[in-house]
């Protein structure tokens, strides 16, 4: 199975340990990756978006384009990257004059949205297209024991008929993805809780990020697992420029969820990037036994 990976800004340049993490351990389950020069920013889901949504559609559009031109569908790595893809390709396959004022601008640029792939996010193309089961088998050091405090974030599963992931309200997607690998998810209460990122107010991320990681630390959950490398900014560094602000200690470890499926797939930590967190991974290896 063949798939075009799109990685997005934020993993490339600042976690390029997180595609690292991906790449191998989606090709021991038997997922091709093939890839496509030319990607730019999605772009952002939110302000690009609101600032002028033609450009946005049509930034979106070309991108998508690059993709058709190969003929496999888009996967994606990042929820935002997801949010913006996603909405745009429904939005252009279903709105045929919308449609039609995108690739009048994309004519300008010799390309021409047609509708003719899927964008999907990398976990739903592990469960949908090779099951729970096939992820298990790649396993060769289970992650018994490991308590994972599941954080969804907004955008992977909102709204849910473009995004298309999960229920909303109820997702099961990440819990099922930590069981296959051994690991135990922990549901706490500000699971479906946004990071907080794309507020203006300052204080309020500041509230949003401190609710959840008191709601993790009252589970007692050896660490935190996610699948957006935003959000994962918001945590980790974030996390430390926090405690230091509220004079706090905040040392909960966080990590991408392909980080673990590598580690689990028995790949060493430097390997998947779990050496270059700024909250400290060493605890959660050492419940696990693992060598840094």
């Amino acid at each position: 199975m063949k798939y075009i990976p799109f990685f997005g800004c934020m993993m490339t340049t600042k976690y390029p340990h997180f595609e690292s993490a991906v790449r191998k351990s989606v090709a021991k389950i038997g997922l091709e990756l093939v890839d496509v020069d030319g990607f730019t920013c999605c772009p952002d889901p939110i302000y690009f978006q609101a600032r002028d949504k033609i450009k946005w559609y049509t930034i979106a559009a070309r991108n998508i384009c690059l993709a058709e031109e190969k003929g496999h569908d888009i996967i994606t790595t990042c929820s935002g990257c997801t949010a913006t893809l996603s909405e745009a390709n429904i939005h252009l396959k279903q709105d045929e004059k919308l449609k039609a004022k995108i690739n009048e601008r994309l004519a300008r640029i010799g390309k021409e949205f047609k509708g003719s792939i899927d964008v999907r996010h990398a976990v739903t193309v592990l469960r949908d297209d090779f099951g729970y089961d096939k992820v298990k088998e790649t396993v060769v050091n289970p992650l018994g024991g490991l308590k994972v405090a599941v954080h969804y974030g907004c955008h992977l599963l909102k709204p849910s008929h473009i995004m298309r992931v999960d229920d909303p309200d109820r997702p099961t997607i990440l819990e099922n993805l930590l069981k296959a690998i051994g690991a135990e998810p922990v549901h706490h209460k500000k699971t479906l809780l946004c990071c907080g990122r794309a507020c203006f107010n300052e204080d309020i991320p500041d509230s949003m990020v401190l609710d959840i990681l008191g709601s993790i630390k009252e589970e007692k959950a050896d660490c935190m697992g996610l699948i957006c490398p935003t959000c994962f900014d918001e945590f980790d560094i974030g996390q430390i420029l926090k405690g230091r602000k509220f004079k706090k200690k905040l040392d909960i470890p966080v990590v991408y969820y392909f980080q673990l499926l590598g580690l689990a797939q028995g790949m060493a930590p430097k390997d998947v990037g779990l050496t270059m967190h700024k909250v400290k991974f060493d605890k959660v290896l050492e419940k696990l036994a693992v060598s840094a």
